[in-house]
């Protein structure tokens, strides 16, 4: 990168350390990937609503969201857009982890060597990966944005899932089957996962905020 050895990253005065010391919680990035009507931006949603509930601060990041406004320059289908979409949002959570926040990510994501590559970017421990998986069938079903539609008419090529391959997490921290588990379900799985790894407090009461939903 063009004048990439004039950068030093600055430090500043109140560290992430600090940030933690006045809350009650660390952060850390949790990334949603699966096949597209998997349920992952739903699920992201329900997660926020809970640890909202909770006091808990976060932020969502969506791949629609993303793709209006930072990576509006980047295509769907190259590999090279694909890799250059998921190493931004690597280094965007990278700063909501610093900042103290869970941020939650839901995107396709469908290599591997994308998502280690966001996960590098973070401390160990503070990186959880989320399988959201689903059947092929089940998610062409669903079809929410009726691109499985357009793939199988030929109106969209290197799709993921017809004519692009997904490749599942090989270690993922949590896995999810929105096929046979309700919304319900995954959210607590994943708060409990969080619990469990002391990123927030651990509560004998659970939320209510698993209350409203819908599909991805």
């Amino acid at each position: 990168m063009a004048g990439s050895s004039n950068i030093v990253w600055h430090q500043t005065t109140i560290t992430k350390a600090d940030r933690q010391a006045k809350s009650a919680h660390k952060s850390a990035v949790v990334w949603f990937t699966g096949l597209s009507g998997a349920g992952k931006s739903t699920l992201a949603n329900r997660v926020e609503q809970a640890l909202f509930q909770l006091g808990i601060r976060t932020y969502l990041l969506d791949g629609d969201n993303i793709r209006s406004g930072l990576n509006s320059d980047l295509g769907f289908f190259e590999r090279s857009d694909r890799t250059e979409n998921i190493r931004r949002i690597g280094e965007v959570a990278k700063l909501f982890v610093d900042s103290n926040a869970i941020v939650l990510t839901a995107f396709i994501s469908p290599f591997q060597s994308d998502r280690d590559l966001a996960r590098s970017r973070v401390l160990p421990g503070e990186f959880f990966e989320v399988y959201v998986k689903c059947p092929l069938e089940v998610c062409e079903s669903r079809d929410p944005k009726g691109l499985y539609k357009k793939a199988r008419a030929g109106k969209m090529k290197d799709f993921t899932g017809i004519d692009s391959p997904y490749e599942p997490p090989e270690s993922p921290e949590l896995v999810l089957d929105t096929s046979v588990e309700t919304l319900d379900t995954c959210t607590e799985k994943v708060v409990d996962l969080l619990r469990a790894q002391g990123i927030i407090p651990k509560q004998t009461e659970r939320t209510s905020a698993y209350s409203t939903g819908g599909t991805d």
